[in-house]
């Protein structure tokens, strides 16, 4: 404990973090990687037992919220913006197996009572104002192309976006507005929740090293974003029984993909 207090009282700077530039190669390598995390210590039965409780709350809860139908697709869309947040615990999880540590949860957690813990929650913070955002803009949209009388079922909802030019243009801004979003929370995240769990630093300068690497790997960090994007829509299609996998395999994935990009 002590080692960890002196080590934390040192606050390493963006200059003094070197981000190097990686290839499309070392994308499957992270994903090989992230897998054999998984299947070392795996996580499915975890996952499934949290994401379908919180699916069937939000579907119940957008189904018979008033006026809130229009807002499923966006909310659960959005949810990749949080993912990071509940990505960390695998992060650290990877991080414990690299190290040769114990794998247990408990273990995992033990994040939370480190100084990392203060940097890491205004980070989440960051992530879920991104997805208020997000729904805001959904809302805004909606209202803008609609007006303020909400879907009165599925099927209406259905039919107003798929039968009407408003639906179409909800469909194509929709899509444009959630891939700005999406690569915003790459761009802010994908390396700074790793990079503060592995190094004494703040919230601040972990954005602005992530915002650098994507900078630097422009192409291959978003040939990443839609292999993520990909991966968690074929999860989800496989009536989340997929998602209980991919989620876990994507979190170990993405710390060995933060390994890759800053060098030790």
């Amino acid at each position: 404990m002590a080692h960890e207090s002196s080590f934390r009282d040192v606050s390493i700077r963006s200059g003094d973090i070197t981000v190097r530039r990686i290839h499309l190669d070392d994308l499957w390598a992270c994903l090989r990687a992230g897998y054999q995390d998984f299947n070392a210590r795996p996580s499915f039965g975890v996952f499934l037992a949290v994401i379908y409780p919180l699916f069937a709350v939000l579907v119940t809860v957008l189904a018979r919220g008033d006026g809130l139908l229009h807002l499923l697709f966006p909310v659960i869309a959005g949810l990749a913006l949080v993912g990071p947040v509940v990505s960390v615990a695998l992060f650290e999880m990877s991080r414990r197996r690299e190290l040769g540590l114990d794998l247990g949860w408990r273990a995992t957690f033990g994040f939370v009572h480190s100084a990392s813990f203060a940097p890491i929650l205004a980070l989440s913070i960051v992530m879920v104002t991104l997805y208020v955002g997000w729904l805001f803009t959904a809302q805004s949209l909606y209202v803008g192309l609609f007006g303020a009388d909400p879907p009165a079922s599925l099927g209406d909802l259905w039919a107003r976006l798929w039968s009407t030019r408003a639906g179409a243009a909800f469909v194509i801004y929709g899509c444009a507005l959630g891939a700005i979003f999406a690569f915003a929370t790459l761009a802010v995240s994908v390396i700074a929740f790793p990079l503060l769990l592995d190094r004494p630093t703040t919230a601040v300068t972990a954005m602005g090293t992530s915002i650098r690497a994507v900078a630097s790997n422009l192409a291959v960090m978003t040939a990443w974003g839609l292999i993520v994007a990909l991966l968690l829509a074929a999860g989800t299609l496989l009536l989340l029984v997929g998602l209980a996998a991919v989620l876990p395999i994507l979190g170990h994935a993405t710390w060995h993909l933060y390994r890759r990009v800053v060098a030790a």
